[in-house]
């Protein structure tokens, strides 16, 4: 019995040698790594792809990311209106060789593990990836909604460092971040990109402005995530908000009765009306409005006359983001009396998106709204079409009383 227990015994002992040995081998061959990378390579294979988790850019027309083993090529193929140039960004996953063939201020480290952002409406994106401790510096503290990011500020860990035209170069160099995002108008002398570029910063132009669609302005979450090797989460964040803005137009476009809606109010003699191929157009009809100028085959603004809107617009239904200065009906005749002229204004069904601002007047409807655009459309439901989402409350809507 002695003799057949310590053969059993010794069997066990063999099996378990011949599986670690098995194991071992399997190991030292493996070309797999893990699905995210957010560290530097040690051991770099030519042949291994370490971008295992790629996006697709779906709604973003401005946008294109071309990816290669161990780095990525994206494109901004529409930086400002009427551009006549394009950026390109090589993110060259952290300890692989950098391809050859390509200017190295386009030559970005990836995942990078510092960013400052010139813009607001970029730091839902961090938030929403999960970043933010990575965020060093902003353009303005003052204007900060980002609940994330006011946080951080309080504990004294993001520096300030000025808005496009007046950055602070010298405190930038101190603060010595992997990349600088910012915005381009094509105005040299208000435009930061060029001389960030000629310090020696990383900088990345964000162009999300430019699309013409409320889905095409989230999707630009993505173009963060690159620089954090966050593509499997940024899939994830933007399909549930594609799905979820999908879903809530879908029941807006079999209404029967779509009311008449106009936007924006006299600046210093010119009415700004975006077209009928704007973001806005596209928000307003998804949401079973009938935009007054949804005819217009524009996707900018429309500089009118006060009377050419009010000719169109004068029994419209509804008024939409107007001044943010407006509290009551008597401010906007206050302003100009001929506002009391407006259907609208008569009826009562003036709304602005400025139902969410901080006490320096930092409107998040310009921050978090781009980034949750399925927000946005409900409350434009909601304001038309009341009975189609019963539950849901303004979030960055609400509306102007007597």
């Amino acid at each position: 019995m002695k003799l057949v227990k310590t053969t059993h015994s010794k069997l066990i002992k063999f099996l378990c040698q011949v599986f670690l040995i098995a194991t071992l081998i399997i190991a030292c061959n493996s070309t797999t790594i893990p699905t995210s990378t957010n560290g530097c390579i040690q051991n770099y294979n030519p042949n291994q792809d370490y971008f295992p988790k790629k996006i697709k850019i779906t709604y973003a027309t401005g946008l294109a990311v071309e990816y290669h083993n161990n780095y990525k090529i994206i494109t901004i193929k529409n930086p400002w209106q009427n551009a006549k140039t394009q950026f390109q960004y090589v993110l060259v996953q952290c300890g692989t060789p950098t391809p050859k063939g390509f200017n190295q201020a386009q030559v970005i480290t990836v995942p990078i593990n510092s960013i400052v952002s010139l813009s607001t409406t970029h730091l839902p994106h961090l938030a929403k990836l999960g970043v933010v401790d990575k965020l060093i510096g902003i353009n303005d503290s003052k204007q900060v909604n980002t609940l994330d990011v006011v946080e951080r500020i309080k504990a004294g860990k993001i520096t300030q460092v000025g808005n496009n035209s007046n950055v602070d170069i010298e405190r930038l160099l101190e603060l010595n971040p992997d990349l600088v995002t910012t915005f381009g108008t094509g105005n040299s002398q208000t435009d930061s990109y060029a001389k960030l570029t000629e310090a020696g910063l990383k900088v990345g132009v964000n162009a999300e402005y430019m699309e013409d669609t409320p889905l095409g302005r989230s999707e630009w979450l993505k173009f963060t995530a690159l620089f954090f090797n966050q593509e499997a989460k940024a899939e994830k964040i933007f399909n549930e908000i594609a799905n979820k803005y999908e879903q809530i137009a879908q029941k807006a476009q079999s209404v029967k009765n779509r009311p008449s809606v106009f936007v924006g109010f006299n600046f210093k003699g010119t009415w700004f009306m975006p077209g009928g191929k704007s973001y806005v157009a596209k928000y307003l009809a998804d949401a079973g409005g009938n935009y007054l100028w949804s005819n217009d085959q524009s996707a900018g603004s429309l500089p009118l006359s006060f009377e050419v809107v009010l000719e169109r617009a004068a029994n419209g239904d509804y008024w939409l983001n107007f001044s943010q200065s407006w509290q009551i009906l008597k401010d906007l005749v206050a302003e100009d009396n001929r506002y009391a002229d407006f259907k609208a204004a008569k009826t009562g069904n003036l709304y602005n998106n400025n139902a969410r601002v901080n006490e320096s007047g930092g409107n998040d409807y310009w921050e978090g709204g781009i980034s949750n655009p399925d927000i946005v459309l409900s409350d434009l439901i909601k304001i038309m079409h009341p009975d189609i989402l019963p539950n849901h409350q303004l979030f960055y809507y609400h509306k102007i009383f007597k």
